[in-house]
């Protein structure tokens, strides 16, 4: 198979290389529903060298700068609770940690997670962290402008490999809020 964006030597529909995945990923796909099909999010091969985003378009090409995504996760905190969220944004902008998303989640304070509280909470690794395979109880908040894209280039839960997604499937994630001004 081909890849639909960027130029990798490997491509794969997501639920024929589970094993690539780390266990919630695959969970997710395995038990995928929604208007876009599972066979629809493609695995690609990359080299966790070229992860840094300059590098990284360098290698696998221009086009995918205006078409990657990052997912990072939030700790948002009000009165002794605390609410984990995932966010989802395009790579050429940043979360609106202070605004949108304090004001979503109704918490006072907000601020990215810890290193081992994002991984021990999500299974999946730094740097790798992606909005598919999320605790089924966190809000996924999704910048509005990554739905209307015909593809997007996210983590795969490992910092091996992407997942190349319909935008529109990213509005169909459980959890998921789609937002305008998420990225700023």
């Amino acid at each position: 198979m081909r890849a639909p964006i960027g130029h990798f030597d490997t491509a794969v529909p997501a639920p024929d290389c589970l094993d690539e995945l780390t266990r919630p990923v695959a969970d997710a796909v395995r038990h995928w529903s929604g208007s876009v099909p599972a066979d629809r999010i493609v695995w690609v091969d990359t080299d966790p060298q070229w992860a840094d985003t300059a590098v990284f378009v360098e290698h696998y090409g221009r086009e995918l700068l205006e078409q990657s995504a990052n997912c990072v996760v939030v700790a948002g905190r009000r009165g002794g609770e605390t609410t984990l969220a995932g966010c989802v944004v395009l790579s050429t902008t940043r979360v609106d940690v202070n605004g949108v998303v304090r004001r979503q989640l109704g918490v006072r304070k907000a601020s990215f997670a810890a290193m081992d509280t994002a991984v021990g909470e999500t299974g999946m690794e730094y740097g790798g962290i992606t909005p598919i395979g999320l605790p089924a109880a966190w809000p996924v908040l999704v910048d509005s402008r990554l739905v209307d894209l015909p593809w997007v280039l996210v983590g795969s839960g490992r910092r091996r490999g992407k997942l190349l997604v319909p935008g529109k499937a990213f509005a169909e994630l459980p959890g998921a809020v789609v937002l305008e001004g998420l990225g700023m």
